[in-house]
């Protein structure tokens, strides 16, 4: 991947309001790419730095490694999470939220 598409994606994630969430697949469209998995690839290998978890599965559940974590990130800023996912309706960003 070149270095400009994977500078977008963090930028994208980078973006996303605290107390707002946005799915693999809503950064991937944000920023033109097809791929949310390759969303997912960047914030594993260099997205420590970032608020990774803003970012969500498409149904608003998290990985099953990082859920206590994101979990915990995700209630300290005040979203929702009912049944062990995001209620997304509630926080999810609009697309265009990059400024």
């Amino acid at each position: 991947m070149d270095e400009a598409r994977h500078e977008r994606i963090r930028a994208a994630v980078a973006a996303i309001p605290e107390g707002r969430v946005a799915t693999y697949g809503d950064v991937a469209a944000e920023v033109g790419e097809a791929s949310a998995r390759l969303v997912g690839r960047v914030l594993s290998e260099d997205g420590s730095d970032l608020p990774w978890h803003r970012v969500l599965r498409a149904n608003g559940s998290s990985a099953p490694q990082i859920l206590d974590e994101q979990h915990a990130r995700l209630r300290a800023e005040g979203v929702e999470i009912r049944d062990g996912r995001v209620v997304l309706a509630n926080h999810r960003v609009a697309s265009g939220w990059i400024t």
